[in-house]
């Protein structure tokens, strides 16, 4: 056996060899054995060292691989890629989609670009500017060579549909599709990885063919590790007299993750909904129908895995196709459906239920911190409330979750976010969290502070009322005194005539704000993608203008350095 301090060389030789390193490595290794069998032997006998087989040479000079992301999972992918075209000896140009000059598609031989899928089918944020530039602008691109790796995941019903947009439409200007789409659900990396070995093999050999059909390749969904969680607390977070209702949910389970990663709930179907619809149908409840490879009764599906509540557009209008009446475009619930548009049969509606979605699992940001709740996972929701036709309704999950008692068992599944992370310890951090943006900042600070981690904090709190809206008060309180954070400003938006939102905070602290940037604080938003972060992002660019002394352009490039850095980042909603 090897003592700790040769193994542990022995291991970063290892761990920074490439894959041609390894192979010369282990035929070197076993050359040595043959030679000397287990006797050691001055170094001048050992067997002389030969050279690897130089790697074939590239068939190409130079090609672009872009990014769109949103929680930071197609720019880690692609960053490897490149990474590993350059160990090729391919020039590899890795760019962010939100950063790509656009003028420069004309010019582009091969592309390549890597990208999430968001929201309903929508690309992420990032990568809006690119999608709009190739679906609107007359393009004719006959001299680029492409691929696309679509990341989403299967339980949305819009399975990687950005990436298909992408890949349909750069072929439909001319490009020549060089591999397949690859489209990857959440577990993507063996097929990533394929996926650009792929384009390897063909860079490097005497040409790159245009792949031969355009049918995607779609990976079998393999499923995620679901886990089951039992409730030891729930309680509302807001005090009488709030307008909202904000619970702390705390789920004992024994699953792995990290500040800043989420769970994923999906919701079952109240049960008064599915037999009031079965009531209108003429189908036994027990009646068994096939659901991705699944028999199962047409009652649990209609529970448990459709959804039924709000129907998209898209299925409103197969629904008209099949009951053959002329339905408005509108989003509406499948009973009320039934009520107005009735189907005939029963042998009708099983075909209806052939057209409806998957039920989408809703996303929660974990407030908690694996150092300082230990076995447990922490969650912050707010009870979502609105009005239909005067009828007030409630969110289908978080009206759910609200009522959960003690002991009742959740199902959930871990969304990591490869880029919401906290920094190296000694790092500073800037966070602004409204309302229950305030989740991930919860987990920040006590991982913070159980590890004893030695950078400062500066977080931005918002919400309504103090007396009433202040979540996690009496915790931030203990934070302040024991100097976990450094620095706390709070906006509550209606206990003065103005408005005060934080973003205003920020402008009143401008100065050392810009002080913490400058220094290398990170800085992080979670909450409302519209209006909040939006408006917070367009403060710190006057900020950076103001404080920085720079102009516009001069504060875009600020930001995006910040970005490109990992040091400003988002999670909103």
């Amino acid at each position: 056996m090897l003592t700790t301090p040769r193994l542990k060389t022995l291991q970063d030789l290892i761990a920074g060899a490439t894959k041609e390193e390894l192979i010369w490595l282990s035929g070197y290794l076993a050359g040595v054995v043959a030679q000397t069998g287990v006797e050691s032997v001055p170094v001048g006998t050992l067997p002389a060292a030969q050279e690897p087989e130089a790697p074939a040479k590239p068939s190409v000079g130079k090609i672009t691989i872009a990014y769109g992301t949103e929680t930071g999972n197609s720019k880690k992918l692609a960053t490897d890629f490149a990474a590993r075209a350059k160990k090729k000896g391919i020039n590899a140009k890795l760019v962010g989609l939100e950063q790509y000059r656009l003028t420069d598609l004309a010019k582009e031989e091969y592309f390549f670009t890597v990208i999430s899928t968001q929201g309903d089918g929508e690309p992420p944020a990032s990568a809006k500017k690119f999608y709009d530039h190739i679906h609107r602008e007359p393009l004719q691109l006959g001299q680029l060579k492409f691929g696309v790796l679509a990341l989403g995941d299967t339980s949305y019903p819009l399975f990687c549909k950005a990436g298909e947009d992408v890949d349909q439409q750069l072929n439909r200007i001319g490009g020549q599709r060089i591999v397949n789409l690859q489209k990857c659900d959440t577990d993507y990396e063996i097929e990533a990885g394929n996926w650009f070995d792929s384009i390897l093999q063909k860079l490097l050999s005497a040409g790159a063919p245009a792949a031969g059909a355009p049918a995607t390749t779609v990976r079998k969904p393999t499923g995620k590790k679901i886990f089951t969680g039992t409730v030891l607390n729930n309680v509302n977070l807001n005090d009488i007299g709030s307008g909202k209702q904000t619970y702390h949910l705390e789920i004992a389970a024994e699953a792995e993750y990290q500040p800043g990663d989420s769970i994923g709930i999906t919701p079952e179907n109240p049960n008064d909904v599915v037999e009031a619809i079965l009531s209108l149908t003429g189908v036994a409840p027990a009646h068994k129908v096939t659901y991705r490879d699944e028999e199962l009764s047409v009652s649990d599906v209609l529970r448990k895995k459709l959804n039924v509540i709000f129907l998209p557009e898209r299925v409103v209008k197969k629904y008209a196709s099949i009951v053959r009446q002329d339905i408005p475009e509108t989003r509406i619930g499948l009973l009320d459906l039934l009520k107005i548009y009735p189907v005939k049969d029963a042998a009708q509606f099983l075909e209806v239920v052939g057209i409806l979605e998957p039920t989408a699992p809703r996303l929660y940001s974990i407030s908690s911190s694996p150092e300082a709740h230990g076995g447990e996972i922490h969650i912050t929701v707010t009870k979502d409330t609105f009005v239909v036709n005067g009828e007030t309704k409630h969110g289908l999950c978080s009206d759910a979750l609200s009522q959960l008692s003690t002991d009742h068992s959740l199902d959930f599944y871990i969304h990591r976010n490869s880029q919401f992370k906290l920094p190296a310890e000694d790092k500073d951090v800037i966070m602004i969290g409204p309302g229950t943006g305030i989740a991930p900042f919860r987990s920040f600070l006590a991982e913070r502070d159980a590890t004893g981690a030695s950078g400062k904090n500066w977080l931005f709190f918002g919400d309504q009322h103090f007396t009433t809206d202040f979540l996690y008060q009496t915790e931030i309180q203990n934070w302040i005194q024991t100097g976990v954070l450094t620095r706390m400003n709070t906006a509550f938006s209606r206990d003065q005539k103005e408005k005060v939102y934080v973003q205003h905070k920020m402008h009143r602290h401008a100065e050392e704000l810009y002080k913490w940037l400058e220094e290398g604080a990170h800085l992080y938003i979670c909450g409302a993608k519209e209006p909040m972060s939006v408006d917070v992002e367009n403060a710190l660019l006057s900020i950076i203008r103001e404080q920085g002394k720079k102009n516009a352009a001069q504060a875009e490039s600020y930001l995006n350095e910040l970005i490109e850095a990992g040091r400003f980042v988002k999670d909103v909603y």
